[in-house]
């Protein structure tokens, strides 16, 4: 029988879904080197599927580095106050990010080892983090000149943060993160007070945290 034009587009999406999270697995384990037969193995798909949606190893993973950052980025949307002014939406969103390194540690490392992705990407973190450090700009929250150059410090920080929070478990996640953020805030500008009265408003519940499969905790 005929698979119907929708039967066969939920197939095909299912398929694809497969191999990004297969992609994802690999990557957040840092086998950015692993055969294309070890990815449809694990995503229990066959090695011609594979090349009905990707022309290689290179595209998937970054399909999946891709996909990894929106789900962060659309997740953290989901908590942002829209009436909440430019820094305090900054700082919110760095700090429930920082939080899900030990929340939620599989997707933390997949933009642990997307590295630079998460700078120039144009999913995710980057452009969200670069949109809130420009509104705070204008605001006149934040005093600084180059939004990239900026967006860089604010990347570097969230990842040698992330890098420590998985590596040392016995660290307070929340304490670190805080700190961060406040040290952050002082680079961009923002007084000391200023800084420490946001790392200390309270953060939206933290609710279906989302994970690199497509489900969430």
């Amino acid at each position: 029988m005929t698979e119907t034009p929708n039967r066969l587009e939920r197939r095909k999406a299912r398929t694809r879904g497969a191999l990004i999270a297969a992609a994802q697995g690999f990557i957040a384990r840092g086998e950015l080197n692993a055969p294309i037969a070890e990815i449809t193995q694990a995503a229990d798909v066959g090695m011609g599927s594979f090349y009905n949606h990707f022309e290689s190893r290179e595209q998937l993973f970054q399909a999946a580095v891709d996909g990894a950052l929106e789900l962060l980025g659309i997740y953290l949307d989901s908590l942002t106050d829209v009436a909440a002014d430019p820094a305090e939406a900054f700082t919110r969103s760095f700090r429930i990010a920082g939080r899900l390194f030990r929340l939620q540690p599989e997707l933390s490392r997949v933009l642990i080892h997307s590295g630079p992705e998460l700078i120039t990407s144009p999913h995710g973190l980057g452009p969200r983090a670069a949109r809130d450090i420009e509104a705070g700009v204008v605001a006149g929250y934040f005093r600084v000149s180059d939004i990239q150059l900026s967006l860089a410090l604010v990347a570097g920080a969230l990842l040698g943060m992330g890098q420590l929070l998985l590596e040392q478990p016995e660290r307070s996640d929340v304490e670190a993160v805080d700190q961060m953020a406040y040290g952050v805030l002082l680079a961009l500008g923002v007084s000391d007070a200023d800084a420490r009265d946001l790392c200390a408003r309270s953060l939206p519940p933290m609710s279906d945290v989302p994970s690199v499969d497509g489900a969430s905790e």
